[in-house]
C-alpha cells in the first residue's frame, strides 16, 4: 500500500470524533474525582517532596530499557521485515500519538508510519499489533493469576484470574487458526460478504494482508521468541514499578508492584481521554490501597509513573516525528482517512 493511497482520499470530519470522546472524558473525569475525594492535597505534596529522587531517575532508565525491549518484541512479530531502528522510534511515535489522540489512534498511526518506512502492507503490519496487544492482555492476566491471591486470599480471585486468561488463550488460538487456513478464512469471507456487501467494501483485499501478518503464529520458533521478548518486557516494566515505589515507600515489596502494574495495564483498557488520565492513576490507588498504603502517597507515586509515560514517550516520539517529516495534524487527518479505503 503505498501512501497516496491513503493522501488522496477525502477527510472525514474531525468535530463528530471528538464528540465521540466525551464518553471517555467523562470516565477520565469521574475518576479523577474518584481518587482526588480520598487523597490529602497535602500530603501528596508532601510526599512528592521527600520521594528518593536518585530512584526516580534510575526508574526512568529503566523505563526507556522497557521501550527498547519493546521494540525487539514488534520486531520479532513482524518477522524482522524492518529494522530495529524503524520499528523502535515508529513504536515512540504511536505511544506518543496515544496520549495524545482518542480511540487509541496511535497503533494505527504507527501501522500506517512503519508500513512507509519499510514498505510493508498496512493491514499486515496493524495485525502485529493486534496480536502483540493479545500478549500484552496474557501477560497482564498472568501477572494477577500469580498475584491476586496473595492480596485478598480468596478463592474466587484465582479463578477470575483464570478466567481472564483462558479468555485471552482463545483469541489467540482464533488467531492462530485464521493463520493456518488463511486461504479458507479468506474464502468463507467473501462467501459471507456476498449476501453481506459491505464487509467486502470494509476488508476487501485487505483481509489476505491482514491474516498474512498473522503468519508468525505459525512459526513456532518466531513466536517462542516474541513470548520469550514479551515475557522479558513486563519484567523490566516489574523492575521499573518496583524501583520507582521504593522511591515512595523505602519498605515496599515486590508484590506491590507486580500487583499495581497487572491492575493498571488492565485498568488501561478501559475508555478514556487519550493518555488514560485517571483511569490509571484510580487503578494503581485502588491496587495499592488493598496493601493498606496511604493513598495520597500512593497517588504520587501514580502521577510520576504517568508522567514517565509522557516524558519518555513524548521526547523520543517527537524527535521521531520531526526526523520523519511529519506533524501530529497531518498524521491525525490521515490515520483517519484509512477506514475510508476502497483498494490497497
Amino acid at each position: 500500500m503505498g501512501r497516496n493511497n491513503i493522501t488522496n482520499i477525502p477527510s472525514s470530519s474531525v468535530g463528530k470524533d471528538w464528540k465521540n470522546i466525551v464518553p471517555g472524558l467523562v470516565v477520565s473525569v469521574i475518576c479523577l474525582a474518584i481518587v482526588f475525594y480520598f487523597i490529602d492535597p497535602n500530603q501528596l505534596l508532601q510526599a512528592l517532596q521527600l520521594a528518593d529522587y536518585r530512584l526516580v531517575v534510575v526508574a526512568f532508565l529503566v523505563s526507556i530499557g522497557w521501550l527498547l525491549v519493546r521494540g525487539m518484541v514488534w520486531r520479532t512479530l513482524l518477522q524482522n521485515k524492518a529494522t530495529y531502528s524503524q520499528v523502535f522510534f515508529t513504536v515512540t511515535e504511536g505511544y506518543l500519538l496515544n496520549n495524545l489522540l482518542p480511540f487509541r489512534l496511535g497503533e494505527v498511526a504507527r501501522a500506517l508510519l512503519l508500513s512507509q518506512k519499510a514498505s510493508l502492507d498496512f493491514w499486515q503490519v496493524l495485525s502485529t499489533i493486534l496480536i502483540e496487544r493479545f500478549l500484552d492482555l496474557a501477560m497482564a492476566a498472568g501477572l494477577l493469576f500469580i498475584t491476586l491471591p496473595f492480596v485478598v486470599g480468596a478463592r474466587w480471585a484465582s479463578e477470575a484470574a483464570i478466567g481472564a486468561g483462558s479468555l485471552v488463550l482463545v483469541g489467540l488460538v482464533v488467531l492462530y487458526l485464521l493463520a493456518r487456513y488463511r486461504e479458507w478464512a479468506v474464502r468463507k469471507y467473501e462467501k459471507i460478504g456476498q449476501r453481506l456487501p459491505i464487509l467486502l467494501k470494509i476488508g476487501g483485499g485487505r483481509i489476505t494482508a491482514f491474516l498474512t501478518g498473522l503468519s508468525v503464529l505459525t512459526d513456532g520458533t518466531l513466536f517462542l521468541r516474541a513470548i520469550a521478548w514479551s515475557v522479558t518486557n513486563w519484567l523490566v516494566a516489574i523492575a521499573q514499578y518496583y524501583i520507582l515505589i521504593l522511591a515512595f515507600f523505602p519498605h515496599a515489596q515486590l508484590l506491590w508492584a507486580a500487583f499495581a502494574l497487572g491492575v493498571g495495564a488492565l485498568g488501561i483498557a478501559a475508555p478514556s481521554s487519550p493518555g488514560a488520565l485517571g483511569v490509571l492513576e484510580l487503578s494503581i490507588v485502588g491496587a495499592l490501597a488493598l496493601f493498606g498504603l496511604n493513598s495520597s502517597t500512593a497517588l504520587a507515586y501514580a502521577i510520576t509513573a504517568h508522567v514517565f509515560n509522557y516524558l519518555s514517550n513524548g521526547l523520543l516520539g517527537s524527535y521521531a516525528l520531526a526526523k520523519d517529516g511529519e506533524s501530529l495534524t497531518g498524521l491525525y487527518r490521515r490515520v483517519r482517512r484509512i477506514p475510508q479505503e476502497e483498494t490497497l
